[in-house]
């Protein structure tokens, strides 16, 4: 019998040729629909707008903020990059935007976006123009739901912020660039910043070389050392202090203030008034704490240096620096200055150091009276002051009045005056 012809002998053979056509038809499919799901992620990354939206939609939601652009693009060939034009970084329902920007520029390597950020590492933010919204942030902040650790961002080309501008309800800075080379949370931080804080009347360009021992325990509110050296200037409207500045300690940030314990300040400086010219240099120590745009000392210690009409003096006291300048110390002149006018006898012969004690509460430029209580011996003076009007007299010399601008009272056992002896001499200066 021919075997052929049994259908039964047949069938195994006939079924793949049935099947495989439904297989191939199958994965032909699969291709198809794989292809075209490219092609439509292609079309639509083509598209920068379109996608840019989507991303920053998806960003926005995950903060709780409103991100918007005027213009997107992209890169993502190589290390992807995105630009920004004209970004608004808004917090719902808030009328003041809480970040203006002119341009963002962020590239990331691809093993962040893998991670979705597990592996925080960006190479490069740029900003341009961009301007702060200080209060809209802490509002921002306050509203954040309770969460973990938060995070710094390893920069491996760094961060560059030119003519930047952060606002506040009673100051801001502008001006405002920083160049920081690279951050790591773990590594000390080295950056330089230079911007112009502005409290009217006073205002402070700064051009400052700032280290940060641990950047990621300062963003925890854990204390790291931190140190500053640079240029600073304080300016009025007739007057001025350029300075070279240092400062160093561990610093502390709160949510909305910062406390360095102890800090080390260095000043080498110059007061310019007119014809006047008085260089001095001044150290602090103490516990130093910002908040409500106020500077604080307290207590601290104090050394003063003069080299002409500044004199030399040691104290300790407070020192508060904001819109006003509030000063109360007690201490001691060291002695009495060879460029101020000369003491008569016996209070010239006398070596004895000048205690002193000096309050303070006015005008930045120290334009506003102060009280001055000064002893030598058994010689007292209790006074009151303007700084201005003091340094002008000592810079007239011989060519002005013989008695400083004081208003008080001078009280000493003895004083010889040309040639005479006066015993129990009191004196009433007057505000003339």
């Amino acid at each position: 019998m021919d075997d052929t012809a049994d259908p039964m002998k047949r069938t195994p053979d006939a079924a793949p040729r049935r099947t495989l056509p439904r297989r191939l038809l199958r994965g032909a499919v699969i291709v198809i629909a794989v292809l075209l799901g490219l092609l439509l992620l292609a079309g639509w990354l083509l598209q920068p707008k379109r996608a840019g939206a989507t991303l920053l939609s998806l960003a926005g939601d995950a903060l709780g903020l409103q991100l918007r652009a005027q213009d997107i693009d992209y890169r993502l060939r190589g290390t992807p990059q995105l630009v920004l034009r004209e970004v608004e970084v808004r917090r719902p329902g808030d009328t003041a935007a809480l970040l203006h920007a002119r341009r963002v520029f962020v590239s990331l390597p691809w093993r962040t976006l893998r991670t979705r950020g597990a592996e925080l590492t960006v190479q490069r933010i740029e900003l341009d123009a961009p301007v702060l919204d200080l209060p809209a942030l802490q509002r921002w902040l306050a509203a954040r739901p309770p969460s973990g650790k938060t995070r710094i961002p390893a920069l491996t080309d760094g961060l560059r912020v030119r003519d930047g501008r952060i606002d506040n309800d009673d100051w801001r800075i502008d001006g405002l660039a920083i160049d920081l080379p690279s951050l790591h949370p773990q590594r000390p931080m080295r950056a330089q910043l230079r911007g112009r804080y502005l409290d009217a009347p006073l205002s402070i360009p700064a051009d400052l070389a700032i280290a940060v021992a641990h950047p990621q325990r300062l963003l925890d509110g854990a204390p790291t050392g931190v140190a500053g050296v640079g240029t600073l200037t304080l300016a009025g409207a007739d007057w001025r202090v350029p300075a070279q500045v240092f400062l160093a300690g561990p610093l502390r940030l709160g949510k909305d203030s910062a406390l360095m314990k102890p800090a080390r300040v260095g000043i080498a400086a110059r007061y310019l008034s007119g014809s006047t010219i008085a260089p001095f240099r001044l150290g602090l120590h103490g516990p130093m704490a910002f908040n409500n745009a106020i500077w604080r000392f307290v207590p601290v210690t104090v050394v003063l240096e003069g080299d002409d009409l500044v004199p030399d003096a040691r104290a300790h006291g407070s020192v508060s620096v904001g819109r006003r300048l509030r000063l109360h110390l007690d201490g001691a002149l060291v002695a009495w200055p060879q460029s101020w006018p000369a003491l008569p006898p016996p209070l010239s012969g006398s070596t004895s150091p000048l205690p002193f004690a000096l309050d303070y509460n006015g005008a930045m430029a120290f334009s506003d009276a102060a009280s001055l209580a000064l002893h030598r011996d058994a010689t007292s003076l209790d006074a009151r002051f303007r700084l201005p009007e003091v340094l002008a007299w000592l810079d007239a010399g011989s060519d002005g009045s013989p008695l400083p601008p004081l208003a008080g009272t001078l009280s000493t056992p003895r004083v010889e005056i040309a040639g005479a002896t006066l015993e129990g001499v009191e004196v009433e200066l007057g505000e003339e």
